[in-house]
């Protein structure tokens, strides 16, 4: 039955505004207990709205801890930036500034952190069923100056991406076993996997081998250009010996377009037989020698999309998707331990997921699936519900 009601003042996005909690007593203990509140959070001076547009603001904005406190402070209080937007309105009352401090956003953070970590089992099941996927390892910076690497994987068909994993260390074949068990726990199933796409990390290569002997392991030829830089200097320098000036310039640049011409005859080919072709082309030039060497150390595995049995397989790692975390790792100085960075990355994942691609209309820039969350490309349509609903925060 109720047992009265007490008011609460909390912020709101439109301010604060008071709520009145009702109170219960139970008929057959006697203990009373207060009726939970769908706008309010327990203990908390801010109403929920307020902590889901913090998490989505530090999510979607790219920006820092600091600065999104900053934010949510001008935009509830009227206070600090606010001035710049409204320079007009009168500044807000001293009793009424907003002191949300960067420190309770990253606990907000934290704490939907943990219902992200807690939904990691069967978080994907029926959903990431892929024949090819796409890793890769990022390093971040911890609080206190430590490193950690944070090892990534994501469908490459669908663009849904599997929970990350922290490692302690390097690289190593442990590590990427402890990702994939990761990914399986949440519904990756590993027999029907084909082909994995990575920038050539020798962890990873090591564990394929040993422990997922079916699947291939394909190259990133984005990751191999820019490994072919040096050797291409190199190349161009030796052909230019002896010359100077204006002529030494020309050379250079005929060099750099006639090697870059047969390295991309090589990297594009559409078999073997063309690559092999491509690649004796490249041995042929005058100081393609080397570069031809260093290609043919990989020539198998660039080349592995190319069969029709590993179709799907993508000839480069998903760094579109990639560019998103590593600015939420240029603030990984903001996370005082492995676990919390490793909370903040699933909880980057469960958002990747659910957020759709942009609609552009520049030539240049335009997505596989415009105006899709990658569950939507992989069949789950989840319309209205955002993954902050998904995560209940």
């Amino acid at each position: 039955m109720k047992w009265g009601f007490y008011r609460r003042r909390p912020w709101f996005l439109s301010g604060r505004c008071v709520e009145k909690v009702q109170r219960h007593q139970c008929r057959t203990c006697g203990r009373t207990y207060s009726e939970t509140s769908p706008l309010l959070k327990r203990g908390s001076w801010y109403a929920r709205e307020v902590h889901r547009c913090a998490i989505d603001h530090w999510q979607h904005g790219g920006t820092s801890l600091r600065r999104t406190a900053e934010l949510m402070r001008s935009w509830l209080g009227q206070q600090e930036r606010y001035r710049l937007w409204r320079p007009l309105d009168r500044e807000a009352k001293e009793e009424e500034r907003c002191h949300l401090a960067a420190s309770t956003v990253h606990r907000w953070l934290d704490k939907a952190g943990v219902k992200a970590e807690e939904s990691v089992e069967g978080q994907l099941a029926g959903i990431a069923e892929t024949t090819a996927a796409g890793a890769d390892g990022l390093w971040a910076k911890l609080c206190g100056g430590g490193k950690r690497v944070v090892l990534l994987l994501q469908d490459s068909v669908t663009g849904v991406a599997f929970p990350p994993l922290i490692a302690s260390g390097e690289e190593s074949a442990r590590s990427w076993q402890q990702l994939f068990e990761r990914a399986q726990q949440a519904g990756l199933d590993l027999a029907q996997l084909r082909g994995v796409t990575s920038d050539g990390a020798q962890g990873l290569t090591a564990y394929l081998r040993e422990g997922l002997d079916w699947v291939q392991h394909q190259r990133c030829v984005w990751h191999l250009w820019r490994n072919l830089n040096r050797p291409l200097a190199q190349a161009v320098k030796e052909a230019c010996a002896g010359l100077e000036g204006e002529a030494a310039k020309r050379r250079s640049a005929e060099v750099r377009k006639e090697l870059g011409k047969l390295i991309h005859n090589v990297i594009d080919a559409v078999d073997y037989a063309q690559a092999e072709q491509a690649m004796e082309e490249l041995r042929r030039h005058v100081v393609g020698a080397k570069i031809a060497h260093t290609l043919n150390v990989h020539l198998d595995r660039i080349l592995i999309h190319s069969l029709d049995y590993y179709q799907g397989v993508q000839r480069v790692t998903p760094e579109w998707c990639w560019r998103d975390f590593r600015l939420r790792l240029s603030h990984g100085r903001n996370h005082g331990s492995a676990q919390r960075l490793e909370r903040a990355a699933l909880l980057w994942a469960v958002y990747r997921n659910f957020t759709p691609a942009q609609v552009r209309s520049e030539h240049k820039r335009k997505y596989r699936h415009p105006g899709l969350s990658p569950l939507a490309v992989a069949g789950f349509p989840h319309q209205n519900i955002s993954y902050l609903d998904a995560l209940e925060v």
